[in-house]
Parts: C-alpha cells; sequence; structure tokens
C-alpha cells in the first residue's frame, strides 16, 4: 500500500500514520516529495486492510499496490537513484558509461592488455569473468580465483573499477573483497538466496536479465537486493529467448525507456551477449544509447579469433576503438 499525505498533513500526522502501520506489524517507507509526502507500507504479504488508516486525519489517498516489487518502483522512489562504482556515475541522467572487457579471464597476459586497450579506447569500466557458468559442462569454466587476482591487477594498472559475476553465495566474501562490482547473471537471476546475501554485502551489484524473464520477474529480483537495504543496483538487458533463432538471442530495446517509467535504477544494455556477433554489436550499441539506456557493456578481447569463451562476439582492440569514437559522435544526440 502506499500511503498519501495531504499537502498540508502536520508531522503529528506523518507519525500517527507511521506509528499505525508499526502496529500492524508492517514497516513504515517514508517518501518524501517536492509536492506530496507519501509512506509506503512494507513487509506485508498480501492485501492491506485500510480501516486502521480512514479515520487518521491529514491522509489524502490509499493506493493499494499490486506488483510484486515496491522499492524499485517510482511510486516508493520518484527520484532516479545513480550508482556509485569507485567512482564512477550510473543513473538515469548521467553520461552513458561503457563497460568493457574480456568474457573470460583467461590468462594474466590476456586480461592486462584486454584493460589497457579498453582504457586506452576510453572505457570507464573493466569486466572479466573469473567464474563462468557455461551451458556445456566441457566448455571453459574460468580460472576460479586466480583470475579473479588477475582481473583485480589488470584493474589496477588501468585505473579502472572491475566488474565480475558471482556464482554461488561461499565465493561473495572473496569476489566482493576484491570486485568494485559485483554481476549476477541471467542463469542466477532467480537464485533468490543469492541475491539475498548479494544484498547484505553492501557494494553495488550488476543484475542481468534472465533469459526468459518477464520485466515483473525482473523488477522483483532486484527488489530482493533492496529489501536487504542495498539500493545500489543496475539493470542489465542482455537479451531473452524467442523463437527467432538467426541472432543468439532478441535483443528487447523497448525495456529501456519501459523500465525508465517503472524504476529508479538506472538500466544498461548488453549487446555482446544478446546477438553473438561482433559485427552487430556496434550498431545496437548505438541504438541503445539512443533509446536512453545509462551505459552499455561489450566484450573486448585482444585476439577474439583465440578466445576461450564467446570469441564470435568479441570486439578486438581496433573494433572497440570504432566502437568508442562513435559513441562519442553520439553524444550530442
Amino acid at each position: 500500500m502506499l500511503i498519501v499525505m495531504e499537502h498540508s498533513a502536520t508531522q503529528g500526522q506523518v507519525d500517527a500514520v507511521l506509528e499505525t502501520i508499526r502496529g500492524l506489524g508492517l514497516t513504515p517507507q517514508p517518501i518524501p516529495g517536492e509536492n506530496r509526502v507519501a509512506i509506503g507500507v512494507l513487509g506485508n504479504q498480501g492485501y492491506v486492510d485500510e480501516a486502521p488508516f480512514r479515520d487518521l486525519p491529514g491522509i489524502q489517498e490509499l493506493i493499494h499496490v499490486t506488483k510484486p516489487y515496491k522499492l524499485v518502483s517510482r511510486d516508493f522512489h520518484p527520484e532516479d537513484t545513480v550508482v556509485q562504482v569507485g567512482g564512477v556515475r550510473v543513473g538515469w541522467g548521467e553520461k552513458p558509461v561503457v563497460i568493457a572487457g574480456p568474457c573470460a579471464v583467461e590468462s594474466r597476459e590476456q586480461v592486462l592488455a584486454a584493460a589497457r586497450a579498453v582504457k586506452a579506447a576510453g572505457a570507464h569500466l573493466l569486466r572479466g569473468g573469473a567464474f563462468k557458468p557455461r551451458t556445456g559442462p566441457h566448455a571453459f569454466q574460468g580460472l576460479g580465483y586466480e583470475g579473479l587476482e588477475y582481473l583485480a591487477e589488470a584493474g589496477r594498472a588501468a585505473a579502472l573499477p572491475i566488474v565480475t559475476e558471482v556464482m554461488r553465495i561461499d565465493q561473495l566474501e572473496r569476489v566482493a573483497s576484491v570486485a568494485d562490482c559485483l554481476q549476477v547473471g541471467a542463469r542466477n537471476m532467480q537464485n533468490f538466496d543469492l541475491l539475498k546475501e548479494v544484498g547484505r554485502v553492501g557494494k553495488p551489484v550488476l543484475l542481468k536479465r534472465g533469459m526468459s524473464a518477464t520485466l515483473e520477474e525482473f523488477l522483483a529480483a532486484a527488489e530482493y537486493i533492496l529489501l536487504e537495504g542495498n539500493s545500489q543496483v543496475i539493470l542489465c538487458e542482455r537479451g531473452i529467448r524467442t523463437f527467432e533463432r538467426a541472432l543468439r538471442n532478441t535483443l528487447d530495446l523497448g525495456v529501456v525507456p519501459y523500465l525508465k517509467g517503472a524504476t529508479h535504477l538506472p538500466v544498461i544494455v548488453d549487446p555482446s551477449h544478446a546477438l553473438g556477433r561482433r559485427d552487430l554489436v556496434l550498431p545496437m550499441a548505438k541504438a541503445a544509447l539512443v533509446v536512453g539506456a545509462a551505459g552499455v557493456m561489450v566484450e573486448v578481447h585482444p585476439d577474439p579469433g583465440r578466445a576461450l569463451c564467446d570469441g564470435p562476439q568479441s570486439l578486438d582492440p581496433k573494433g572497440f576503438e570504432r566502437l568508442m569514437a562513435e559513441l562519442r559522435a553520439l553524444a550530442p544526440v
């Protein structure tokens, strides 16, 4: 439920509403605004009875929120959230960010070369997978903690904050001690125990949309993180599975303007995983920014032809330089 107070409501009237909510065993979430004060009601498992509030003075309207998410919604948080990742600001209305690096950390030399290349071209954050969830068990699964140390070294060498995926709760403490931003991948979007623990760590989180997830499910997954007290969440559209097989996935760019109206959390786009083809990454990265994305994440490998993971969708350093040049040319638009 969302309780909208009258413009003239006194602090005493607001306090009375807060106490009534607590008396019902629920949690009040005050939402100060320029022209109104609203109070969100959290913790209910079903319909909230209006009766205890009907006779309280100062209430303008009682709005029942039926969505499975509240804290991520603009109803409860109308102001944009800006996520700080190692000094880099990610948010609606901020300068678009570019996250770049290899799909997987394959060696110290490889990730250092990738970091130098993306830094030189103007990337803002370095990505790299130390732990890689793969469809088949015989595919390269990443270097694990060894790869994590290589990625951390590359980030320091290039002076770039790092983003890397955490797959299990038992990895969380060690990964969080190194990473500037924790990525929850598409396959773990509904790993609710992991989401809760990630929310408790307090590090910025990049949450990828599941390959078959609806937007309601996507936002509900983010709600798990915010409910633990961490509002520093970046949402990532990375393509969804449809009947079309010409491309790896279907890149759903319509979600960007939709989510801009639905949530205060910033949304970035990952065209590399969505398309699976490097020749399409550049035009779709530009399209993502045109529709209003807060940034893009692309895969860059020093030698994509020899990549152990997702080589066909990875840009080489020259290709990434071209992408950055075209994104800069697009910036005034």
